[in-house]
């Protein structure tokens, strides 16, 4: 039997896409490419999913998992010979304990969806991004999504307890706990946390939740010299301490671009300053956490670590904060053709990283080449776009070259919370050691021996 008509028979008529249905649809959150699958999978269950993985491992044929489509490193692009399996039929919240503070979700489930679920329960599920509304929870653990808050609550792998996923064979894994305190052996989860589908195809999964903050304190910080960010740093941590939730830091040449020069925000504090850190603290006593949060960032200023505040009054007024963060979209407006990056380093490291890759783009291109950066530099996690003017072909790897080689000598990494799926592939030795690269191709011949997952992510 054909191999799309026995898939067929597993997950119905509406669960394959082929012809038009296929080609219409969107290969990436931009809408800029169109699915070059030869065809879309739609399983209803986890069932459905390890029939269709049987039938694919008997005849070698490859599959990729695609989520929200929200990532930036080409890490479920598929080819004409290729199969994609999309969870989009696969969103239920399944359950949500109050008392355990736990949830149990379906892999298709946006991460807005998960928000929102708990919340009813006055609970939160602390992972959270800029594309909350489109990417969902199995593409969050698939590329160990990390965030805004991570400076509190961590990355992604932090907060799931539990999960299922079905190998490459049709083997269902499911590994669905619970509980915070398991240490039976070997912590399987983690094996597929953070693979991007190369391992396994995750379908459900435990995520770890926390009481709702009731105080919510967010401010616009202005500083003038690296030194004064670092300073205000240490001071948030030392004076906020647990509270302490968000600390991003938008470098000069991403406020002015995106808050003052684009038409797109009214910018809640002037130009001209050298940073702009967006610092937030929850907690459960609104009084007192708003009073102190106050006189955090009235000591900074007094201190000279901060040139100017302002601090929210409103939900709308941190919104309109934040959107200056979260304005991806006006980014890649205003600097495409770019090339994108995600790397970590310490955050002493940072200042000299980005004066020197500033001046060896310019050195390169010239100084209307654009270098954007910002990030979450509470947890050493910076964000840049460099615009080479005049664009070429040549430009991408040279711009990856100034980029990523420095960072060896940093101990960084060049993807922080991205993933490497084919954009980074060429450069993961930056980051691992020959040995740990090899132990990884070891683990992906133990769990796909044919190679059918994913293929030609991550690893070579």
């Amino acid at each position: 039997m054909d191999l799309l008509n026995a898939l067929r028979d597993i997950v119905g008529d509406g669960g394959v896409l082929t012809g038009e249905d296929l080609t219409t649809r969107a290969a990436d959150w931009l809408g800029l490419s169109t699915c070059q699958a030869k065809a879309v999978i739609r399983p209803r269950s986890t069932a459905e999913l390890s029939a269709v993985m049987q039938r694919c491992h008997a005849v070698r044929q490859p599959v990729i998992g695609t989520g929200g489509l929200t990532g930036l490193v080409h890490g479920t692009d598929a080819q004409g010979h290729e199969i994609q399996i999309s969870f989009e039929r696969m969103r239920s919240v399944i359950s949500v304990d109050p008392v355990g503070r736990t949830m149990l979700v379906e892999a298709g489930t946006p991460l807005q969806v998960v928000h929102e679920a708990a919340a009813a329960h006055g609970l939160i599920y602390p992972v959270d991004l800029g594309s909350r509304g489109s990417c969902t929870i199995g593409g969050n653990i698939s590329t160990n999504a990390g965030g805004n808050t991570v400076v509190r609550y961590g990355m992604t792998r932090d907060n799931v307890l539990g999960l299922e996923a079905v190998l490459a064979d049709g083997t269902v894994i499911s590994s669905l706990n619970t509980l915070l305190k398991n240490n039976a052996a070997y912590d399987l989860k983690q094996l597929f946390i953070g693979s991007e589908g190369t391992l396994g195809l995750v379908t459900r999964a435990v995520l770890k939740l926390y009481p709702q903050p009731l105080s919510e304190g967010t401010a616009l910080v202005a500083l003038d010299s690296f030194d004064a960010v670092m300073a205000f740093f240490a001071h948030c941590g030392r004076r906020l301490g647990g509270l302490l939730s968000s600390f991003e830091v938008m470098w000069q040449s991403h406020y002015e671009l995106i808050a003052v020069n684009s038409g797109r925000h009214n910018p809640p504090l002037p130009g001209g300053h050298g940073y702009y850190a967006i610092v937030e603290a929850t907690g459960t006593d609104a009084e007192r956490d708003e009073a102190l949060f106050a006189q955090v960032l009235g000591e900074a200023l007094e201190q000279g670590h901060a040139s100017d505040v302002v601090i929210a009054a409103s939900k709308a007024q941190r919104a309109a904060i934040w959107g200056i963060r979260e304005d991806i979209e006006g980014l890649f407006g205003a600097l495409t053709p770019s090339c994108t990056f995600d790397v970590s380093m310490p955050i002493a490291a940072m200042d000299d990283y980005v004066l020197k890759l500033t001046a060896a783009a310019h050195a390169e291109w010239g100084a209307d080449t654009r270098v954007v950066v910002f990030g979450h530099l509470g947890d050493g996690n910076l964000h840049i776009l460099v615009a080479p003017r005049p664009w070429s072909a040549e430009a991408p790897h040279k711009v990856e070259t100034l980029v990523y080689e420095p960072l060896r000598a940093l101990g960084g990494s060049i993807s922080a919370e991205h993933g490497i799926g084919l954009e980074k592939r060429a450069w993961l030795n930056v980051s691992r050691t020959p040995e740990e690269i090899a132990l990884m191709h070891t683990l992906k011949a133990a769990l796909d021996p044919l190679g059918l997952l994913n293929p030609g992510k991550v690893l070579r």
